[in-house]
């Protein structure tokens, strides 16, 4: 795959510091596919120098310019959709067409919704004898995951540039070369130099220097919320805002009256899609026990449908995880959830395929609140079906992890799915199967992080108020 052997620093492509690479493996087949620099604390710094001193000058740009220029690189994503789209199925295993139509489709869909959100967004009021301010933090940086690496660098890249910020980028080291497509689109869209940044680079090593820098303002993370407490440390010692969007462990509640098979076979879908690698993915399933047992065997039926493939592979629904690392993580919990005593309907441990890094699709019954499966984000292809038997003991169970970031409920009527979903400890539920909103601020309540992102919510944590008395 075609790869820079530099960092985009002020507006071009710039020798790495250091001789130090990492290599991109394509999960699917495990062979190298490319190689990026690993950035130093040294780009780093060359980095933020030139978001440093591309800042007034954008900040000073009227937001319906700014708001010109995300349209401008809007289009050339949408040009290069194909490209981005195949690239992501191979350093990630994502299946082409979900590929293109969510790791691609969604951002080209942010970005729009920024273009048009700078121009109209109220950056000041009159409250009384004061004008109030809403004026860019500065400057960002912003640390992506793997997991989404183009739909995630967008919502964060997106609003902090109609904010009127420039940023660094370090992106996950698994998909880097998403990463530089993406810094291709911005030099193609004509933003200015310095107004965006990329290094690539190890979290321990480019993302911990990033974080660090005293001449960031901002430091925006997505992804574990182990890393996330780390990175909240370290901004909180030089006392810098963050913006957090960590783990998940989100409940799917049907309740007694709702459509039985659609929402398993929904929830089910959720659950497969990235291979389970989504941070908001309903990996709870909670059944009234006296459905219990018909929605076992309906989300057997349902699973059956997702058999591991080729990615590439216009059928495939189910590609592999990101890395070895990650396959062994989530194999190791499914034998946990067996060692536990859950009962396994579907899949297990042992590989489905003899070369790739793949997961077989696992569905567990008969899991209890106190599992280890049931607590803990698994970030793979796994569901777990609790029973339930009245709606408080239902909300407890949704309520009884230490995230909350996503959800769902279904029920008879939206009347009743709306009164539970008030009622549980989440950012984001969807009723009845409501569908994504890249308006809808999206971010967790309690260990899930920090902020929000997307929508006028999301461009919010790129600013700060002043007020003026007169």
């Amino acid at each position: 795959m075609k790869a820079h052997d530099g960092m985009y620093i002020g507006g071009e492509w710039r020798p790495a510091a250091g001789r130090e690479r990492i290599e991109v493996v394509n999960p699917a087949d495990e062979q190298v596919i490319g190689g990026v620099p690993a950035g130093s604390a040294e780009d780093v710094d060359a980095a933020v120098r030139a978001a440093r001193a591309a800042f007034p000058a954008w900040a000073a740009t009227p937001p319906a310019e700014r708001g010109a220029l995300i349209g401008a690189l809007r289009d050339v994503l949408a040009a290069r959709k194909k490209e981005m789209a195949e690239t992501i199925t191979a350093e990630l295993g994502s299946p082409s067409g979900f590929s293109e139509a969510v790791h691609v489709g969604s951002p080209i869909a942010v970005a729009s919704s920024y273009a048009e959100l700078a121009a109209s967004y109220a950056f000041e009021e009159r409250i009384g004898t004061s004008t109030v301010l809403l004026e860019p933090i500065g400057v960002v940086g912003a640390i992506t995951p793997w997991n989404y690496p183009l739909h995630q660098v967008v919502a964060k890249v997106a609003p902090a540039l109609a904010a009127g910020c420039t940023l660094v980028l370090k992106p996950a080291e698994d998909t880097p070369l998403t990463a530089q497509l993406f810094a291709e689109a911005v030099h193609e869209a004509g933003i200015p130099a310095g107004v965006f940044n990329l290094v690539t680079g190890t979290g321990p090593v480019a993302g911990q220097a990033l974080a660090a820098h005293e001449g960031v303002d901002l430091v925006s993370f997505t992804g574990s919320t182990a890393v996330g407490r780390k990175i909240g440390a370290t901004a909180g010692a030089a006392v810098k805002r963050v913006a957090l969007e960590l783990g998940g462990k989100s409940a799917n509640v049907i309740l007694p009256g709702a459509d039985l098979a659609k929402a398993v076979a929904t929830g089910v879908g959720h659950v497969m899609n990235n291979t389970g690698q989504s941070c908001n993915a309903l990996t709870r399933m909670l059944v009234h026990r006296d459905q219990y047992e018909e929605a076992v065997t309906l989300a057997a039926a349902a699973v059956a449908k997702y058999p591991t493939g080729d990615p590439r592979d216009p059928g495939t629904r189910l590609g592999p995880v990101v890395n070895a690392k990650q396959r062994d993580r989530v194999r190791g919990y499914i034998t946990q959830g067996i060692e536990e005593g859950a009962r396994l309907v579907a899949g297990g441990p042992d590989a489905p395929r003899e070369q790739g890094y793949f997961v077989a699709p696992t569905v567990f019954a008969d899991v209890t609140p106190d599992m280890t499966i049931a607590q803990e984000e698994i970030f793979g292809p796994v569901l777990s079906i609790l029973a339930y038997e009245d709606e408080e003991e239902a909300l407890a169970i949704a309520n009884g992890t230490v995230y909350g970031l996503g959800g769902a409920v279904w029920a008879a009527d939206e009347e009743t799915a709306v009164a539970f979903a008030r009622r549980m400890d989440t950012g984001q539920v969807d009723i009845n199967g409501g569908r994504f909103n890249v308006l809808a601020p999206f971010g967790g309540y309690k260990q899930s992080g920090v902020g929000r992102e997307l929508g006028p919510h999301g461009l919010a944590e790129y600013l700060q108020t002043k007020s003026l008395q007169f």
